[in-house]
């Protein structure tokens, strides 16, 4: 009983300081708790697949998220950004398929076709034209002879 007396009496002294303390406590875990947050979104972003368009589907069930016109994809990952009609990803499968109109941009090589398939744990992509037309592709090649002469 003596020490719940002089526990109260000590609370009531102390009841400004405890408050205090009780505030910047719950200010400091929630700040650990936002800088904790901002390192996983950073770690996460250097593997995020952003997928801008103006219409955007997903199945839990089939894993295919599905987008839908003025697609615009971003993968900072693979310096990799992208344009077309229509994309889906194949969650499973780690596929890329983009359709209508599709322009790649990759570490400064660019293509452009009617539909691509990027093979995400491959790095590969299988590009293919519209009909009577072609796929094309730019890529910077170093030339160790240029500037000599």
């Amino acid at each position: 009983m003596m020490i719940v007396c002089s526990v109260g009496v000590y609370l009531r002294k102390n009841l400004k300081s405890l408050g205090i303390i009780a505030v910047l406590t719950s200010t400091v875990v929630a700040l650990s708790t936002v800088v904790t947050n901002v390192r996983a979104q950073n770690l996460a972003q250097g593997r995020a697949l952003t997928v801008r368009s103006d219409i955007q589907e997903a199945n839990s069930e089939t894993g295919v998220i599905t987008a839908r016109g003025n697609v615009y994809i971003n993968y900072p990952a693979r310096n990799l950004q992208a344009t077309s009609a229509q994309a889906q990803y194949f969650s499973r499968e780690r596929r890329l398929v983009l359709s209508g109109n599709v322009y790649v941009l990759q570490e400064g090589n660019s293509m452009r076709a009617e539909t691509m398939t990027y093979l995400i744990d491959e790095g590969r992509f299988i590009a293919t034209p519209e009909t009577t037309q072609q796929v094309e592709s730019i890529y910077l090649v170093d030339d160790p002879d240029a500037g000599k002469k």
